[in-house]
Formats: structure tokens, sequence, C-alpha cells
């Protein structure tokens, strides 16, 4: 069993996402973790896919939009404050934020982000603000 814990928001990104996204990385247990994402107004993240792990994101604060593709089922859907979303094992995806608004979103990573490696490059709609 593990012990129980309890965090505050970092106050800066602990780490930077493959996608190139910053990162709050929050708690964990053995099934999962969590972390905040954060994408500056006009930035537009990678296009990138799990090799193992599958998210499941709610949308904190900010306007955007998400591009996901699973063989030929391809959508892109807004973001906004109270959307959730899940992203399943293999799945493309890539999300932008809009022109004058941040996108703010937390993650929940099943089973825990095993680290470097797990997300391959992918081709998606929009070319990325960071290489």
């Amino acid at each position: 069993m593990s012990d129980f814990d309890t965090m505050s928001l970092p106050p800066s990104p602990t780490t930077v996402a493959p996608d190139g996204s910053d990162v709050r990385v929050l708690l964990r247990l053995s099934a999962g973790g969590m972390a905040h994402f954060y994408l500056a107004s006009g930035q537009i993240a990678k296009a990138v896919m799990h090799r193992t792990v599958e998210e499941i994101w709610y949308i904190l604060a900010g306007r955007g939009e998400m591009w996901r593709k699973q063989g030929s089922r391809e959508e892109i859907v807004a973001l906004e404050p109270g959307v959730c979303l899940t992203l399943p094992v293999g799945t493309h995806f890539q999300f932008r934020a809009a022109a004058g608004e941040a996108v703010s979103a937390l993650g929940v990573t099943l089973p825990p982000w095993p680290g470097e490696g797990e997300a391959v490059a992918v081709v998606g709609p929009w070319p990325p603000s960071r290489r």
C-alpha cells in the first residue's frame, strides 16, 4: 500500500512534455499519475502518440483545439473550460492554444508516465511552434 500524499501546484514547470507543452508534475500512485499541462497563447504543440499510456484531460482554463486520430477516425474538438477528453494508447494527437488565450489542462496518465521514449512524433494538421 502507498502512503497518502498532498501537494500544491508547483509555481513553475517541472519539465517540458515531448509535445513541447509545459508540465507541472503532480502526484502519482501505482496505477496512474497526474500532471498540469500548459500551452501559451498562440502556441502549437508537436503532434505525438503514446506507446503504452493513455490519458484523460480536463481543460481548466483557456481556449484552443485538440486534434485526435485513431485509424480512419479523425476529429478536431474545441478546448474550453469544462471539456474532458481521452487519449487512448496509440491515438495521434496535437493541440493548440487560441491566439489570445493559453490552454491549461489537468491530465491523468494510466499507468504512470514511464519516461523517455514513450511519446513518438507523428504528422499532425498544424506546424508546431517548437521543433
